[in-house]
C-alpha cells in the first residue's frame, strides 16, 4: 500500500493548521497591544473605507486635478474596485467560509460600531483597496505607490479593529491586485511609444497679443451653442481678429479658401471634420492653423493640447507653433486623425456611449461583442494578402495603447501611419477574438494585424465600401491609398 499520498495530505493539513494558528496568534498579539496610536487612527480609517467611500473620494480628486495618466488611472482604479467588490462578496466569501475573529479581545475604544457578519475570508476592504491602488498604479506608478501605502494601512485597520485575521487581509490584497492586473491585460495601459522619433519641430512665429492677422471661421450655431461661445470668447480675448460667421447654407471650403487669401493665421472653430477642411486650406496657403474645439469629441484639438479656447488663445498670443503630420487620402484629401471601413465607427460609438457608465474596459469588451455580432464585414486586399475584416482602423501617427482600443497620441509628427485590422473571415474567428480579448492576448492573436508604415494601400475586393474619416462618413471607395505628409501642418499649440 502506497502511503506517500496520505503522508502528503497529512503534511499539507499540518501546514494549514500551523498557518491558522500563527494567524490567530498574530491577531491576538495586535488586539491585546495597548496603543493610543492604533486606538485613535485605525477606527476612523476603517470607517472611511466602508463601502469604498475613501477610494471614490480619492478617484474624484484625481479625475478633477490629475494629469491625463492620473485621470486614466482613476478610471481604471474605480473599475477594478467595482469588479473586485463583486468577485469578493458574491464569489470568494461564499466559497471560503471562515468565522470572524473574537473581537472581544480588541480594546473597546478600537472596536468598530457594527461588526460585520459575513464570512471573514477574504477581507473585502483590503481587496477593494488593493484593486484601486494597483489599478491607478498601472497608469501612474508614482501615485499608485502612495495609494499602495494607504491601502496597506486600511488592511492593517481591519486587523486592529478586530474585523479580520491578518491572513484575511493578505488574501484580500492578493485578490484585488489580481483583478486589477487582469484588467490591465484585457485593456492595456497607454504607455508612451518607444518608436524613435525626432524632436518636435517648433516654428518661429510673431506673437499676436491682440489677434492681429488672425481670421477665425466659425458657425455660431454649431455644437449646440459651442460655436457662439467660441465667437464671444475670441472677440473678447483677441479683439483685432477678424471673424467670419458661417451659416448652414455656406460652402465651408469656399469660405476657408477666401479667408486664407487675407489671413496670416487661419483659425477654425468646429469639430474634427471641419478642422480637417481648414487644415487642407492652411497647408495650401502656407499659413499656420489655430484650432478652437467646437465639436463633440475634438480629438485633434485634445491631442495638440488645445482642448479649451483659453489654451488656443494663449498659444496665439505667445506665438507657439509646431509642425504635425497629415495623411493624404488618394492624393487629394487630408486626414487629421483616423479613417475606417467596416463596423469600426459602430465600435467607437458603442464604446463611448457606455464608457461613462461602466468604464472603458467593460465598455470596450461590450462594444467589441456588439460590433462583431452586428457589423457588416468587408473583404480587402493589401500587401499580397486578402482577408475579411469587420474592424479596420487607420490613424495619423502612432496611437496608444496597442491593441484594438486606440484612444490617444503622444506625438503627431513621427511620420507613420498606424494600421490595425481584426480578421473575421476564419472559422470561429469572432469567438477566438473575444476569448483573446478576455485573456489579454489579442495583440498576439493571428487574427489581429498591427503595423506602422509611411504608406498604406488597400482594395475592396467585392466592390465599393464606405470610408469614414475624421468623424465623418465619407464617400464609397474601391481603392484607397494613404501616405504621410511629414510635418506638413503648422499649428498653434501650448509649449510642451
Amino acid at each position: 500500500m502506497n502511503l506517500l499520498p496520505t503522508r502528503r495530505r497529512r503534511g499539507f493539513r499540518q501546514i494549514g493548521e500551523g498557518l491558522g494558528t500563527l494567524d490567530r496568534e498574530v491577531f491576538e498579539a495586535i488586539a491585546e497591544s495597548p496603543s493610543p496610536l492604533l486606538d485613535s487612527v485605525m477606527p476612523p480609517l476603517t470607517r472611511a473605507a466602508d463601502h469604498s467611500k475613501l477610494w471614490f473620494a480619492i478617484a474624484a480628486a484625481l479625475a478633477a486635478f490629475g494629469t491625463p495618466s492620473v485621470k486614466r488611472g482613476a478610471n481604471r482604479g474605480v473599475v477594478s474596485l467595482a469588479v473586485t467588490s463583486l468577485v469578493t462578496n458574491q464569489g470568494a466569501k461564499r466559497i471560503w467560509r471562515r468565522q470572524r475573529p473574537n473581537w472581544v479581545l480588541v480594546p473597546l475604544t478600537r472596536q468598530v460600531r457594527r461588526m460585520p457578519t459575513s464570512n471573514s475570508l477574504p477581507s473585502g476592504h483590503s481587496a477593494s483597496a488593493a484593486a484601486f491602488a494597483v489599478g491607478v498604479g498601472l497608469e501612474s506608478p508614482a501615485v499608485g505607490l502612495g495609494l499602495a501605502l494607504l491601502a496597506g494601512l486600511v488592511g492593517m485597520s481591519r486587523v486592529a479593529t478586530g474585523a479580520h485575521y491578518p491572513g484575511d487581509v493578505l488574501a484580500g490584497f492578493g485578490l484585488g491586485a489580481a483583478v486589477a492586473v487582469f484588467g490591465g491585460r484585457v485593456v492595456p495601459t497607454a504607455v508612451p511609444t518607444r518608436i524613435p522619433a525626432a524632436d518636435p519641430l517648433w516654428v518661429e512665429t510673431p506673437q499676436r497679443p491682440d489677434g492681429e492677422g488672425v481670421v477665425l471661421v466659425v458657425n455660431p450655431a454649431s455644437g449646440s451653442g459651442t460655436g457662439a461661445r467660441i465667437l464671444d470668447e475670441v472677440r473678447e480675448a483677441l479683439p483685432r481678429a477678424e471673424i467670419v460667421e458661417l451659416s448652414d447654407d455656406d460652402d465651408i471650403d469656399e469660405k476657408l479658401r477666401s479667408a486664407t487669401q487675407r489671413a496670416e493665421v487661419l483659425a477654425i472653430g468646429g469639430g474634427d471634420g471641419t478642422v480637417s477642411c481648414a487644415a487642407a486650406a492652411a497647408v495650401d496657403a502656407g499659413i499656420p492653423l489655430a484650432v478652437f474645439p467646437g465639436g463633440t469629441f475634438n480629438h485633434f484639438a485634445k491631442d495638440i493640447g488645445c482642448d479649451t479656447v483659453e489654451k488656443t488663445v494663449q498659444a496665439i498670443r505667445e506665438g507657439k507653433v509646431s509642425c504635425v503630420d497629415l495623411v493624404c487620402l488618394n492624393e487629394k484629401q487630408m486626414l487629421l486623425n483616423t479613417a475606417s471601413i467596416g463596423a469600426y465607427p459602430m465600435f467607437v460609438q458603442t464604446r463611448e456611449k457606455n464608457e461613462h457608465r461602466i468604464g472603458k474596459p467593460l465598455a470596450g469588451m461590450y462594444a467589441m461583442f456588439h460590433t462583431l455580432r452586428h457589423g457588416e464585414p468587408v473583404r480587402i486586399s493589401y500587401d499580397n494578402k486578402t482577408l475579411q475584416t469587420s474592424l479596420f482602423f487607420l490613424g495619423n501617427s502612432t496611437y496608444l495603447p496597442s491593441g484594438f482600443a486606440p484612444s490617444r497620441r503622444t506625438r503627431m509628427d513621427d511620420g507613420l501611419i498606424d494600421v490595425r485590422i481584426l480578421e473575421t473571415g476564419r472559422r470561429f474567428s469572432r469567438l477566438r477574438i473575444l476569448l483573446d480579448l478576455a485573456l489579454g492576448r489579442l495583440e498576439r492573436s493571428p487574427l489581429y494585424h498591427e503595423m506602422r508604415v509611411p504608406e498604406f494601400r488597400f482594395t475592396a475586393v467585392d466592390g465599393p465600401t464606405v470610408l469614414a474619416h475624421d468623424g465623418e462618413v465619407g464617400a464609397e471607395v474601391t481603392e484607397a491609398s494613404f501616405s504621410v505628409r511629414y510635418r506638413a501642418l503648422a499649428v498653434f499649440r501650448p509649449a510642451a
